[in-house]
């Protein structure tokens, strides 16, 4: 089982390794979903950590729909992200009409190079994430999803996320569950949908809130549960 947790900064990252996390998701702006961290901070977290680090590209908190200029900033952030040394990069992109832009997808992954690709949230958006899946299936150089079965929590979509993971198996695509997810209900969840990635964010926090830092208790509770 693999956890990955989201950092926001190098202490959150330091934190995370130190507790458990196979994997980080850097991002800022968390209370907003997460945008692009400055290249800077990128550098400083994959040079701080051994784990892999995979960063979030998404250059606004609008909406998924991306125009020309949208597309560029992005490119210019995956060169950035990969030059950095980071594992991975975390994008997604949607039509007006609700469907995977696979024409800024292919756009993208023309300089994702041999880092991994996460296809974010967006996800949860889609009229119809089987279809979703199936388009994402066309290209090897995703990795994997990260859903949590539709835009509720991830604990209230159960069918649905196990659902996807039949679909995913047997291609190279992962499905990564996240959101509202509990380390308390984490193996139960696990059990019942048959993820084999699980992302978490506010709730390895103190307070589990989204502003404060990485809570190494929650987190070590979370990791040896994953893990034992």
């Amino acid at each position: 089982m693999l956890l990955e947790i989201i950092a926001t900064c190098v202490d959150d990252a330091i934190t995370a390794e130190q507790n458990g996390a196979d994997r980080l998701e850097l991002i800022t702006a968390i209370t907003e979903g997460g945008l692009t961290p400055g290249i800077g901070l990128v550098e400083e977290v994959v040079k701080a950590v051994r784990i892999p680090v995979h960063v979030m590209v998404r250059p606004h908190s609008r909406s998924f729909v991306y125009n020309a200029s949208d597309i560029a900033t992005m490119v210019a952030e995956v060169k950035a992200i990969r030059k950095a040394g980071a594992a991975g990069v975390v994008l997604g992109m949607l039509t007006p009409e609700g469907k995977i832009d696979e024409a800024a997808l292919a756009q993208m992954l023309e300089w994702t190079g041999d880092m991994q690709v996460t296809f974010h949230r967006a996800f949860d958006e889609l009229e119809d994430q089987f279809e979703g899946l199936r388009t994402l299936q066309k290209y090897p150089a995703v990795t994997r999803v990260l859903t949590s079965g539709g835009p509720q929590p991830a604990p209230q979509a159960i069918p649905r996320i196990r659902e996807l993971v039949e679909q995913a198996a047997g291609s190279g695509l992962k499905i990564l569950a996240g959101n509202g997810l509990k380390w308390e209900i984490i193996r139960d969840f696990i059990d019942q949908t048959g993820v084999s990635e699980v992302h978490f964010g506010s709730a390895v926090r103190y307070g589990r809130s989204g502003l404060k830092p990485i809570d190494p208790v929650e987190l070590r509770s979370l990791a040896d549960s994953l893990h034992q």
